[in-house]
This record gives structure tokens, sequence and C-alpha cells, in this order.
């Protein structure tokens, strides 16, 4: 690195007896009586000498002139005697209206230089021009005055023109500019020598670059309105109101004649006449390829002197600041594309770029209906507007808006205090422009209102232009009434969230007969309470998803325009909804998780001893005969097929995640949430890529995910689970086998029950025998399944007494007291001894239960009423006996995640789009759901297993 690196030196490090040599980047030295060039990159011979010879750079030599002859010509290489004295760079100088002449007319050197007077008598006219070079007809209005090229006393003599004393002049100005951000008021080179002459010559002569310039002035005051000022915005109304006569231009009331167009009037509610009286004259579209796609906006251009420019489309990025290609600018005018562009620009580039303001009068062209073209004018909101040196409030109430026409960019021009040539004190820059477009509310056909141009400018105290930026942005919205959306959001989430509130107090109702309490405590209101959050969570998403999908859908596939994307200020409200949609789903969430981890649980074993064995009695000495113990591996093997089971889904949450993520960044459905007018999945990487709608990409990653969850269920329960494998069905199927029931309790009386007793009346059998049982029941030779005898119905709900719940309970303390040792061979046998006759108590108990042998604690069977299957909920209170319902499908699986599908779904959903709206990114939102479903499917399955030995007395070391 070092044998390639070389110092750092700019020209303005040399000094004045060094240059900068361009072929060596650095400084080098002049030679005797030298000094740096204006340029900076070559010598010039010092005052009082001149050039013998020239190479550039230091190649010169210099040579001191004779005393007679001390001045130097312009050119340098010669000496010359000056009679009127010598410049500070030792040039000859003449007087006011003279001009230097050093060679005759054949070019031939004089030894002497001459100072020629211009003839300013009434045949000639004739004064010096700036250069001192040339004698040219002097000003007109010398000539109108003083019929002469001087402007002698009692005229007044202002900005280079002449004025009669007798003629009416317009009040003396101000040649201050404010600058309100920096609270700095300084007094303008270009006011001072330009101001009162443009005023003068406007009000007199009706000079139209003039007037031009005189209205320039007072866009670079910021449109100053004050009743007391002579400001430059003082000077133009007075001309403006006191010229009436001259009447309007193209019918606009406020266009005077032969003045610029500045202000469109201080009315109270002009500004939404302005807006909202008349429509755009044009039909714009999504599909087109016409002019009717585009905004066509045209711009008539002044320079500060008022000169006029040229007409100029905003095409190619005249009013954006910030570079780019040529495509993505033009883009901000395709109809429909929202257009956002920001950047930091140096101080240094925009005094280089834009030393010379330009001013603007924006028009948006149409077609008339004879084929002639017209302009509409664009009204601006200066946001900067100063009203007796105080910023006026443009806020968000239409009707006090003060609308004003000509608008510039850059200002380096007032902020000069003396010399023009100097860096300025204070520039002015438009560091936010925003074009909006609104659409007619209720329109079927595209139609538009004016657009309005909204500027917001930046005062910058210029100290180091090399070091310091400014950031610059410039957008086109399209907006429209959203009010009636809002509306019709609130009442839907109104109607929803009251039909929310008598479902939650239907579901708090069925888990008061479920829990078999009567009495309406603190724990009744909290569970209403969770009952609701669930329910309005649901209402949430169901507004936010059809609000998604239903900008999506008609926004994305309408052709003439009728609908407009809000802006993201009027998405906030949409925000909050996803946001309490997830926050009252996530309490929601882990209340289900919560009552599965908590679910009582037992296995039921039918199986009998198969006659009797020899054993030793403890402590007597002797051998008695005993039943042949009962194996416990089934029990087992049922436990742990549960435990598979408990965090089983109706879809692969995996690959679901994975199928969502690919559809929308590989497919390029993320591209239908820009909000721009185009349906196409792909975008070019030349093209302009619009800002994303959080709206959009909500309904995107919504509608993707539960369109591919739907598909999932679909081709899970008719393919997969019929033709493949059914763990729900199959785990009933293996109770059966293992003549093992499982009766579960998910409330105090309230729970399910799976009849897996064997119809065969073993089942700890060897290979051969069973296969037997299997194709017995095959061939109908045995009774069927059920419970009641000839049905099949295995699977019910169970709503118990209360006298049949204090019996369960009894026992099961007994079953929990103690839940065994932490190894099998420190176990203590009185500790095992008790908790083995607890599990027998139990599972005779219930055996004896199911088998109807309790008479005081006895059930019925029953189908369900079909209001009841609809409501959730049991009519009838199991008061003397139990009731088994009929259950045709498997709704035991509520108490796993199988049955919980949609709730697990919507949390999901509203998980990924959280992290999306907050990150803006899908891949993330992807990643973090996917370990999000990771950490709870574990904490499932883990506390899971906990409760499952818990409540069944498997030991845990089992579960695998």
């Amino acid at each position: 690195a070092r044998g390639f690196s070389l110092p750092l030196q700019r020209p303005a490090d040399c000094g004045d007896a060094s240059y900068f040599d361009v072929s060596r980047l650095a400084c080098g030295p002049c030679g005797a009586h030298q000094r740096q060039s204006a340029g900076g990159s070559s010598c010039e011979c010092q005052p009082g000498y001149r050039m013998v010879s020239s190479n550039g750079g230091s190649s010169i030599s210099c040579e001191k002139c004779p005393e007679n002859m001390s001045g130097v010509t312009q050119d340098g290489w010669n000496c010359i005697t000056c009679p009127k004295g010598l410049t500070s760079e030792g040039k000859c100088k003449c007087l006011s209206n003279e001009i230097l002449v050093e060679r005759s007319i054949d070019g031939i050197l004089l030894n002497e230089a001459l100072c020629i007077h211009c003839n300013g008598s009434e045949q000639s006219f004739s004064a010096s021009d700036v250069s001192g070079s040339r004698c040219v007809r002097c000003e007109q209005t010398f000539i109108s005055v003083s019929k002469s090229c001087v402007c002698s006393s009692p005229n007044i003599l202002t900005g280079g023109l002449c004025f009669g004393a007798s003629e009416s002049l317009p009040p003396k100005g101000v040649a201050t500019v404010r600058f309100g951000q920096l609270g700095i008021t300084l007094t303008s080179a270009w006011f001072l020598k330009n101001l009162q002459s443009s005023a003068s010559a406007c009000w007199l002569y009706s000079n139209l670059t003039a007037c031009q310039a005189l209205g320039n002035m007072c866009v670079m005051n910021m449109n100053s309105l004050s009743s007391s000022s002579t400001d430059a915005c003082g000077l133009f109304q007075y001309i403006y109101v006191n010229t009436a006569r001259l009447g309007i231009v193209h019918s606009i009331a406020f266009w005077r004649h032969n003045l610029p167009w500045l202000y469109y009037g201080d009315q109270p509610g002009l500004a939404s006449q302005v807006l909202e009286a008349n429509h755009f004259p044009t039909i714009f579209n999504f599909k087109g390829t016409g002019k009717d796609v585009k905004l066509r906006f045209i711009a008539a251009s002044f320079d500060a002197a008022g000169n006029f420019l040229k007409w100029q489309d905003l095409e190619g990025g005249v009013l954006q600041l910030c570079p780019d290609t040529q495509t993505k600018l033009n883009a901000a005018y395709v109809f429909g594309t929202t257009y956002q562009q920001s950047c930091k620009i140096s101080v240094s580039k925009i005094l280089l770029d834009f030393a010379n303001p330009i001013f603007y009068d924006l028009f948006l062209e149409y077609d008339g209906d004879n084929g002639q073209q017209y302009l509409w004018a664009v009204p601006v909101l200066n946001l900067n507007l100063q009203y007796s040196e105080m910023f006026i409030n443009q806020g968000s109430n239409m009707n006090n808006w003060l609308l004003t026409r000509r608008f510039f960019l850059v200002d380096a021009l007032s902020g000069k205090e003396n010399d023009l040539g100097k860096l300025p004190r204070v520039i002015r820059i438009a560091s936010k422009i925003t074009i909006s477009i609104r659409l007619v509310s209720h329109t079927q056909r595209g139609t538009i209102y004016p657009p309005l141009l909204t500027v917001s400018y930046t005062d910058v105290l210029v100290q180091n232009p090399e070091t310091q930026s400014v950031m610059v942005s410039f957008s086109v919205n399209y907006e429209k009434n959203q009010s009636d959306a809002e509306v019709q959001t609130d009442i839907t989430l109104g109607v929803l969230g009251g039909l929310a509130v008598l479902w939650s107090l239907l579901k708090t109702a069925g888990w008061k007969r479920r829990t078999g309490s009567s009495i309406i405590d603190l724990q009744t209101v909290l569970k209403f309470l969770l009952f609701y959050a669930g329910d309005l969570a649901n209402v949430f998403f169901i507004i936010t998803v059809g609000t998604g999908v239903y900008w999506l859908v008609f926004f994305k596939a309408q052709q003439f325009v009728s609908v407009l994307l809000p802006l993201p200020s009027q998405e906030e409200d949409f925000v909050t909804y996803i946001a309490c949609a997830f926050s009252l789903k996530t309490l929601q969430f882990l209340q289900l998780l919560v009552s599965q981890l908590t679910t009582d649980i037992f296995f039921i074993d039918w199986e009998r001893p198969k006659g009797k064995v020899l054993k030793a009695v403890e402590g007597e000495g002797v051998i008695k005969s005993a039943a042949a113990p009962v194996s416990i591996w089934r029990t087992y093997f049922i436990a742990n097929e549960w435990n598979e089971i408990q965090t089983m889904r109706k879809i692969n949450p995996l690959f679901q995640v994975l199928a969502v993520l690919f559809f929308l960044e590989v497919v390029g459905f993320s591209n239908l949430a820009l909000m721009d007018s185009s349906s196409s999945l792909t975008r070019s990487s030349e093209s302009y890529i619009a800002p994303w709608s959080r709206i959009l990409r909500f309904g995107v990653s919504a509608a993707l995910w539960l369109a591919i969850a739907f598909l999932q269920i679909i081709f899970f329960s008719v393919f997969y689970e019929r033709f493949v494998e059914d763990k729900i069905s199959q785990f009933v199927d293996l109770c059966c086998v293992s003549n093992i029931s499982v009766f579960l309790l998910s409330h105090s009386c309230f729970g399910y029950y799976i009849h897996g007793r064997s119809v065969h009346g073993h089942a700890d059998t060897n290979m051969e025998e069973m296969n037997i049982n299997l194709k017995r029941e095959a061939e109908n030779l045995c009774s069927q399944r059920g419970l009641l005898p000839n049905t099949d119905g295995q699977t019910f709900q169970i709503s118990i007494s209360r006298k049949m719940r204090l019996h369960y309970d009894r026992i099961h303390e007994n079953l929990t007291r103690k839940r065994g040792p932490a190894r099998l061979l420190e176990s203590s046998a009185n500790t095992v001894e008790q908790s083995t006759r607890a599990y027998n108590t139990m599972n005779k108990f219930l055996s004896s239960f199911i088998d109807h042998v309790h008479k005081e604690i006895d059930y019925i069977v029953k189908d369900k009423l079909l209001l009841e299957r609809i409501l959730g909920m049991e009519f009838m209170e199991p008061i003397e006996k139990s009731i088994f319902y009929n259950d045709e499908g498997h709704s035991f699986s509520d108490v796993l995640y199988y049955g919980n599908e949609t709730t697990l779904l919507i949390f999901d959903i509203l998980f990924f789009s959280v992290v999306d709206l907050a990150s803006q990114s899908f891949v993330l939102a992807a990643v973090l759901t996917y370990l999000q479903q990771e950490i709870f499917n574990f904490i499932r399955n883990t506390l899971g297993k906990k409760n499952l030995a818990s409540k069944t007395l498997v030991d845990e070391r089992f579960l695998i």
C-alpha cells in the first residue's frame, strides 16, 4: 500500500508562490517574480512584470517593465504606459464611461494606452459596456429621462436604470431576505441591485421581464405576506392592487396582465374550491398504453432576472434532485405509481449545479375535445410561507391553506450579502417536494381532482460546503377520501364485535355448565374475558384479511381507476387492528396451551389376569397362588402414542412456511404489495421499485397462508389420511386392539371418552392369536367395537355429574400424591405399593363406572342436538346421571393441537405479519415464525409429557 500511495493536495493548499501541477497532482513552486494564476494550475507574472515566454505550469519567464512603461497589457505579454494609473493587477485603468485602447485598428501596440470617452450626445447615446472594452448604446431609460447617457440629479438612478424625479414611483423597497428557520435577516446583494429597479420598471413601463424578476424576488422571500412591509412581495402586491385596470389573463381572476401569477388569494375556503370544485378533464386508467396512463406535467421556467427560458417537460428528473436512471426518474409520472425518492446531497454539489436559481410555473397538460392541447394550473402549497417575518401554519385543514403558484428548487442567490461572485451566506433548498393526486370520491372512471404540489424548504448556513449535506426527497402520492371505507370498517367492527360478545357469553355459559358451577364469580369474569379476547381477535383478523384482500384485488385488477390505496398515514388504524388481533390471539393461544397442559387423563386397562401363578408371601415364608399379573407395556405403548399426537397438526408447519416464502420471494407474489398499478409478478432490475404498502403486504401474505393451508387441509383430509395414514383414527383403533380405553377430562365435569375395550376379551396375547382375532373381526364373526351393543361408536363427549367428579377426585388425590421415585432401584417399596394400589383403584373405579356397576353415579348415552353441536355446549345438566354423547368424529382432538388448527393457523399468520410489518422482510418473518412454532412445540411436548406422567402414573422415563 505504501508503494502506491501519495499525499492528497488541492490547488487551495498550494499558496500564492506555488501552483497545482496537474501531471503530478501535487503543488509545485513558481519561478522568480511569479505567483499562482486565478485557476491555480499555472503561474503568472507578478504586477509590473511581463511574460517573455510561457509553456504552461511553471514554464514561464518574466521580465520587469521599465520605469516609463510600468503598466502591463491585458494579455500580459507587453509593457505599456498607463496615463490614468494602474489597477491592483498592474494593468491600465480608465475612468467611468471610457474604454481602454492598447492597440491600433491594425493591431500595432501603442506606446501609451488611450482612454477614449464614449459619446453620450443625442446623435450617439453611447456608453462603455460592463467590461469597459466597447462603446454601446446606453440604456433606454437614460435616453427617455435625460436625453443623454447620464442620470443626473434630480433624476433617480437605481439598478442600472434611470427614472425621472417627477414620475410616480413605487415605495422604497427593503432589500432584505428573511431566513426564518435560522432566525437570520440579511441584506441581499441581488435585491439591493435589482429590487427597486425591477419594481419601478414594472410599475412605470409594464416591463414584462422586470415584472417577472420582481415576482421571482417575492418567491425567494417565501411569498411573505404583510400589509405594512415594502419587501419584494410588498412591492409586488402594491403593483398588483394598483393595476387592476389592466385586466386579467385567460379569465383567471388571480392572474393580472403583465404580472406573473404568484397567489390564489387569501379568502377563507378558497383552497378547497380550487382543489375540489372542479374535476380534471381527463380519465385515467391502469391498463392502457396511451396518454391516459401518464401524468403530463409541464413547467414554464424563468431565470432570476425574469427571462423566460423554455417549456420543460418534468420527465427526465427536472424536479428530482437525487440522481437516478432515466427510466426510474420517469416512473414518477406513471399514473397510479406511488413514487418516493430521497438522498443526501452535498452543499458543494448544490452550489455547483444550481448557482443560478430557476423558477417554475407548473401545469398539467391534457387534450381538449377539439384536439387542442390545454394546460391546467397546478397550485403550490408552500409550507414555509411567511407572514410578517413569521411562518404561516399550513396545517391539515384545507380551508386555511394559502396557495401559491411559482416555486424554485435551490436559491443560492438571495443569500449573498456582498459580491455576487462569492459564496452565499445562506442557501435555501426545496428539501421535500410532494405531488398529491387525489381521486374523486365514488368515481368509476378514473377522474381526479387538480393535483397539488407541496414544497418544504430548508435554510442552510454555508460554512464548509465540502462537508455539509442536505437530505432531499421527492414523492408522488395518490390519495382518496377513505372516510366511507373507515365508516364501513367501523360498522363491521361494531357488528362483529357485538356478535363476539354474544358468542363469548354463550361460551362462558357452556364453560360454566361443563365446570358444574352455577355461581358467577371472578373466575367466571376472567374466563369470559379470555373467551372474548379470542373471539375479538378473530373479528380483527377477519376485518384485516378482508381489507387486505379487498385492496389487493380491487386496486390491482381495476382498469379505469376507482380505488386508490390508503396513504401510510391512513394505514395506522389497519396496523393497530393487526396488533390488537395478534395480542388477543396470543392471549387465547397461551390459554389454550395452559388448558391442554392441565387436562386430566387416565388409561383404563380392561385386560384381566389369565389364570394364576404361585407367589411367595414376603415375611411369612409361605407360597400362595395369586392372579397372574397384567402387562403394563400396553399402557406404556398407548401413552407413548398419545404423547406423539399431542402436537400433531392438520397441516405441515414447515412446508407451510417454506411454501409461503417460495411464492412470495421466488415466484414473485411480493411484487403485488408494491404501491403501483402493475399486477405483474416480475420486475425488471432497471425499473423503478415503488414503496411497499403495508395493507397489500398483509393481504398478499395472509391470502397465501390461508390458500396454502386450505390446500394442505384438503390434501391431508381427502387423500393422505384416507389412503396413507390417519393417526387420530389409528390411535382409536390401537386403543381397541390394546384393550385400553382413554378417559379425558378437559373441564371439571366435561371431557371425552375413547372406548378401547377389546371385543376379544384379551389383548395380551401372542402374534398368532392376535392375527386370528383381527381376522374374525374383519369377517364380522365377533361383536362390534362400540360401547353400546351392536354399535361402532367408540368416541364420546362426556358430561359427568358432580357426584361422579367427587369420586374421581378422591381417588385421583391418592394417585397423584406421590408421583414416584427418581430411579427405579432407589424406589421405596411403600411408595410403589401405594401408587400401584391407587392406580388399580382408579382403573377399577372407571372400568366399573363404564360397566354401569355404580347405580348412584350411572350414565346414559344419547345423541347431541344439532343446536348443541353448533353452539358447542350442552343444554341438559347431568344431575343424577352422567351423559355420554355420541361423537361421530374425533372431538377428543380438542385437547390436542389437531383439534385447534384454526387458532394455531391464525396465530402463525398474525405472528408472521407482525414481524413482516415491523421489519419489511418476508424472509425474517418466515424464519422467526418457524422458530416460534418449534419453541412452542417443545414447550407443549415437554410439559405435556410431564402432565401425562403425573395424571396416568406412567413413568416419564418410558415416554419417548
